[in-house]
């Protein structure tokens, strides 16, 4: 019978929590890397369990930002989809160039196949559940496709999943063994598989082959952003499409490639600039490691997007 383990670095000196948090949530999710607000006053504490295929895990800490990195994709030992219930607390969850803002019974899909990032200014509690790629594709035709949207769990099937979960889990660290069969955790997968089938507005229509392929084109473009070489031209020859093809695809999205790849390098320069940890580099250079070469042309397309100047937007954000 599976355990209940729980850890927490508050007995720890405070110069070891933060490598002692990191390993502990890498083993328990994804190699990742925890970057606190307030590195002094970090506190972590993480309980998990399984219940047949599925790992749960509930993480507590102090406000951070948690990224997982192309670096840590290649470490990555097993492809998992995670999917992310907040319990406490509003997250920011980014992957694949979409974002998910959690608040108590939400929850979306994370794919350790690819980079994500979560963020969160006050302290936060999430339950994750660790499901390898298999497991949810079985159920599911082309979870992929529905990573990084955020569901609200406060009606419907997806409600019917928030509320078991959350209940199954305060029931769990009671000490209640009676939901730890492999038969429960296969109910709460073809639940998952009901509660995404439900929201019918989620995927992109479209066959299957095409879906593939527009998440193929967003992996292939997260992953060059820094690159100013990045065009549609580029992108349709990496992924072995002709450019009318390639637009085609990206329609049913309802924003071309190059607006997207536009739109992701300010985002990810916005981002930058709001990072306490990249205060010694200048706007210029956040620009030019995302992809721009150009800093008037930066600035412009800057400016039309977030309605303020790089610098404006710089000192707004790390006053705030």
């Amino acid at each position: 019978m599976p355990q209940l383990e729980t850890f927490s670095t508050a007995e720890l000196p405070p110069h070891r929590r933060l490598e002692f948090w990191n390993d502990l949530a890498g083993s328990a999710f994804t190699p990742l890397v925890t970057d606190p607000v307030d590195r002094r006053a970090f506190v972590g504490r993480l309980t998990r369990t399984q219940v047949g295929e599925i790992r749960l895990a509930e993480a507590r800490s102090e406000p951070a930002i948690v990224r997982h990195s192309r670096q840590h994709v290649a470490r990555t030992r097993e492809a998992l989809f995670m999917l992310c219930l907040q319990l406490d607390g509003v997250s920011v969850n980014r992957q694949q160039g979409r974002e998910a803002v959690l608040r108590f019974g939400d929850f979306h899909l994370l794919d350790s196949s690819r980079p994500y990032e979560v963020s969160f200014q006050q302290p936060n509690r999430m339950l994750v559940l660790s499901i390898p790629h298999p497991e949810l594709a079985r159920r599911m035709p082309n979870p992929e496709s529905v990573v990084g949207i955020a569901v609200s769990g406060r009606s419907g099937v997806a409600g019917l999943l928030s509320s078991l979960l959350c209940n199954f889990w305060q029931q769990r660290r009671s000490g209640d063994e009676t939901f730890l069969s492999p038969r429960f955790s296969e109910a709460i997968l073809d639940l998952i598989a009901s509660a995404y089938a439900s929201i019918t507005s989620i995927a992109p229509e479209g066959s299957s082959i095409a879906i593939a392929r527009r998440q193929q084109i967003r992996s292939y473009i997260e992953t060059h952003l820094h690159d100013p070489a990045l065009t549609p031209g580029s992108v349709a020859a990496a992924v072995h499409l002709s450019p009318r093809r390639l637009h085609q695809l990206f329609e049913a999205d309802g924003e071309t490639v190059g607006a997207y790849i536009l739109r992701r390098r300010l985002e990810e320069c916005a981002r930058a600039m709001a990072d306490a940890s990249q205060r010694s580099r200048t706007v210029t250079e956040i620009a030019f490691l995302h992809g721009f070469n150009n800093a008037s042309h930066f600035g412009r397309v800057f400016r039309e997007r977030y309605k303020s100047t790089p610098s404006d937007y710089r000192r707004r954000t790390t006053a705030a």
